[in-house]
């Protein structure tokens, strides 16, 4: 499979049968193979994401010591603004070239989750800012919970199984921004190859080449959205829940060619995490003679806790 599949969230949620179990298979059998799919039919609509695009443009382009004051120490970077550098990908010295911003989860009717998590982080330099952060926060996240229905489906599981599990979960929506490259990368890309932690990532706006898939021979293949899709992945989090029937991918973005060093990108991932107490611990119905059980039991919050540490951004 040297391309990535495109599917539309229209025939899951369909009256009709036949139409959501071709969702299901499609997107089942593209994880299972190269564990990314394109998806048209998600619930952002083009002014929510024209809005924040231009907000996003304008927090990156303060001035950099009032974007420092919004870099909050010892929380892990799970909140507010993370300079340029910090973070690295798993067994990588150097650091990323990307600054990001995160946006957490808005939790409701759940006081001990809202003391558990960072509180979001206010610009007050832009008054739409965050408001428009989560508005889309909130449409990627119910898109996210279609898409984890269909593979709870594809997983013989109940199909509202990880429901429970996600609501008032410990999701992240991050918009990044690599800027322009001034001088010889020596060894460090915009992100370096590596998995996702989460259960699923919800990439929007990779605008114009970068995003790269491995495949299964070690190929990279270019991972190109058309406008109104968003590009899926599976993460490590539900790869180790289905004891690898569903494919984390190893993604890159590499650096552009130089004669477009001097220009910015941006790019937005949503990764879709479970409430912390989670058991990763793999599913009965994923192990049988041929599949053996491949990880050890962890929940979701301990797991969490050692890629960050991996990542940089714990100490």
């Amino acid at each position: 499979m040297n391309t990535i599949p495109s599917v539309h969230l229209a025939d899951f949620l369909s009256e009709d049968p036949s139409k959501k179990q071709k969702f299901i298979k499609e997107i089942g059998n593209a994880y299972e193979n190269i564990g990314f799919v394109a998806l048209k039919g998600h619930f952002l609509d083009d002014k929510l994401v024209t809005d924040l695009y231009a907000e996003i443009k304008n927090f990156f382009d303060l001035p950099l010591e009032t974007k420092k004051k919004y870099e909050i120490p010892g929380i892990g970077g799970q909140r507010g603004y993370v300079s340029f550098g910090k973070e690295a990908a798993k067994g990588k010295k150097e650091g990323d070239l990307k600054e990001f911003w995160h946006f957490g989860q808005y939790v409701e009717n759940n006081p001990t989750l809202k003391a558990e998590y960072p509180a979001n982080v206010i610009v007050e330099e832009l008054p739409k800012f965050n408001e428009v952060g989560k508005e889309t926060y909130r449409m990627l996240e119910k898109t996210a919970k279609y898409v984890l229905r269909s593979l709870a489906s594809h997983l013989n599981l109940e199909e509202t199984y990880f429901d429970n599990y996600i609501k008032n979960g410990n999701s992240i929506l991050r918009p990044i921004h690599y800027p322009p490259i001034e001088t010889e990368p020596k060894g460090a890309e915009r992100a370096a190859a590596h998995g996702d932690i989460n259960l699923i990532t919800l990439l929007m706006g990779a605008q114009g080449k970068g995003l790269q898939v491995q495949d299964n021979n070690g190929k990279w293949i270019d991972a190109m959205a058309e406008p109104d899709e968003l590009m899926i992945n599976v993460g490590d989090m539900l790869s180790r829940h289905s004891n690898n029937k569903l494919k984390s991918t190893i993604h890159r973005v590499i650096n552009p060619p130089r004669e477009l060093w001097g220009t910015s990108r941006y790019s937005i991932p949503f990764f879709m995490h479970p409430i912390s107490e989670m058991k990763l611990d793999v599913l009965e119905n994923c192990i049988d003679k041929n599949n053996p059980k491949q990880f050890d039991d962890i929940t979701a919050g301990e797991f969490l806790e050692e890629r960050l540490r991996e990542l940089g951004l714990k100490k």
